[in-house]
């Protein structure tokens, strides 16, 4: 359990009272895992679809069911989980944080770095705790990994590696239409390689920024279309590189490869998903020719992002000046998007 998690449960703190604002499948498991933590109440959920409604109801059966982010926002409410389309996340998380309230939205959370900035100055106007479902930080993996970096094992790195090929592409018309999405496979799973690979190495300044953006196996061309694969490389004012690869619908031979590795003076480390699996990860840390695994599945890591968010708003945090870096990672997917 999250160190996080555990300080408030032993502080007895009074559950904090959310509203969900979206509850399709990744909503309902965020709900789930927050629910988990004791640390909050599901007073309200809104959402388009009877049947979504229904089978959160079957989490939180004393929620009331609202019709849309006004009457959630009409409620004494400490919070508001929104897992909806990428192109509403920006203008309902500004809504809910000029209203008072605490906000976890999914990624992205903004179509682009200007979008971002604008929800980080809403959140610093109102003093409210701001955070984004990158969740793959709280896989014990990735922990593990960054200690190992922070703490110089490794030496100094110099160079990273990451992968992120889903085998299949997004099942919502939504995605494919870049004035809702805000782009294609680097905004939907670029992201969270952007986020870890940065958050590992302390968030380095990026100095320069190429990438290759492909649709159907042929460079884009029409300023409308969304990538279905892209490959980047990220330049740090230390000089170290970092280098991506995402793509949707990849002939990948398993349901997807996703992967970290970072390479270092004195050592390396590698954060694989396991037998192709999206749930599943090792972690490796390498020296010379020799591998010991650090990390082995299972973990339950899905909802710890909105368990740690819901704790920290339980113990009373308030604005949390570690979400500026969500501009910085906003802002060099802009610059992906710009040079491919």
């Amino acid at each position: 359990m999250n160190r996080l998690v555990e300080r408030s449960l032993q502080m007895r703190v009074k559950p904090v009272r959310l509203g969900f604002l979206g509850v399709g499948w990744i909503g309902r498991n965020r709900m789930e895992a927050i629910l988990r933590t004791q640390m909050a109440k599901a007073v309200a959920i809104a959402d388009p679809s009877e049947d979504m409604l229904k089978e959160a109801l079957r989490l939180a059966p004393d929620a009331e069911i609202v019709g849309d982010l006004d009457a959630l926002l009409s409620l004494d409410l400490d919070g508001v989980v929104i897992a909806t389309p990428s192109a509403l996340h920006a203008g309902q998380s500004i809504r809910a944080l000029q209203a008072g309230i605490a906000v976890f939205c999914q990624k992205p959370l903004g179509r682009s770095g200007a979008e971002a900035a604008a929800v980080v100055a809403a959140a610093r106007s109102a003093d409210r705790l701001l955070s984004v479902d990158l969740s793959y930080r709280y896989t014990q993996g990735m922990q593990r990994i960054r200690d190992l970096i922070r703490t110089g094992e490794v030496g100094t790195v110099f160079a990273a590696d990451l992968v992120f090929h889903n085998a299949y592409g997004p099942d919502k018309s939504w995605f494919y239409d870049k004035s809702l999405s805000g782009g294609g496979c680097v905004i939907d799973l670029g992201v969270h390689l952007i986020d870890i690979a940065l958050w590992c190495l302390d968030f380095p300044e990026v100095v320069d920024t190429t990438s290759t953006l492909m649709k159907g196996g042929e460079p884009i061309s029409a300023a409308g279309d969304v990538e279905d694969f892209a490959v980047a490389t990220l330049t740090l004012a230390t000089g170290a590189v970092i280098r991506l690869a995402c793509s949707w619908r990849l002939q990948a031979g398993c349901d997807a490869v996703i992967g970290a590795d970072f390479f270092g003076t004195s050592g390396g480390a590698s954060f694989r998903n396991v037998g192709g699996s999206f749930y599943d990860f090792a972690a490796y840390r390498f020296r010379g020719t020799s591998t010991e695994e650090i990390v082995r599945p299972p973990d339950d890591w899905g909802g710890r992002a909105a368990a740690d968010w819901a704790a920290r708003l339980a113990s009373g945090q308030a604005y949390d000046p570690s979400c500026e870096c969500l501009v910085e990672v906003a802002e060099i997917i802009d610059d992906i998007y710009r040079h491919g």
